[in-house]
């Protein structure tokens, strides 16, 4: 499994963090920036980050900004990119179960260090059930192809 982590500068303390996890967890991961505090744009990153999912240059993604809503959404104008936020730990099992979201967004304003390696390990070890969960996927896919021209 390959992450790739991006942020805006009000969710750059959090993805430090999130890094030093996956390296503990010796999660392979490709940091799409930004690299200091400094004031960014947080479409940019989302764009980084969706379309190395969507390229296979990594397996998943993993966005954080100040509350998750402008990662979430810019991540989301992507197709084939599925960006549920998460805040916390049953959320971040369900997205990955019923929803199959292959790109992790958390606020990194509103939870702290620890919960935020909590919903990371819970969501990288979920798998998606299927079943019945992929008839509504593929509903999704086909609304995707119906409005992404």
């Amino acid at each position: 499994m390959k992450i790739s982590i991006g942020s805006d500068h009000a969710g750059w303390e959090l993805k430090e963090e999130i890094k030093k996890y996956l390296k503990e967890k010796n999660v392979d991961f490709q940091d799409e920036g930004p690299f200091d505090e400094s004031a960014v744009d947080y479409p940019d990153y989302a764009q980084k980050v969706g379309t190395a999912v969507v390229s296979k240059k990594a397996t998943a993604g993993i966005l954080i900004c100040g509350t998750g809503i402008g990662m979430q959404i810019a991540a989301n104008k992507i197709k084939g990119i599925y960006a549920a936020l998460v805040d916390n730990t049953f959320t971040a099992e369900m997205c990955r179960k019923h929803n199959n979201a292959n790109v992790l967004v958390m606020p990194g304003r509103l939870i702290g260090k620890t919960l935020a390696r909590e919903i990371t390990n819970i969501w990288l070890k979920t798998d998606f059930e299927a079943g019945r969960h992929a008839q509504r996927m593929d509903k999704i896919k086909e609304m995707e192809n119906k409005n992404f021209k």
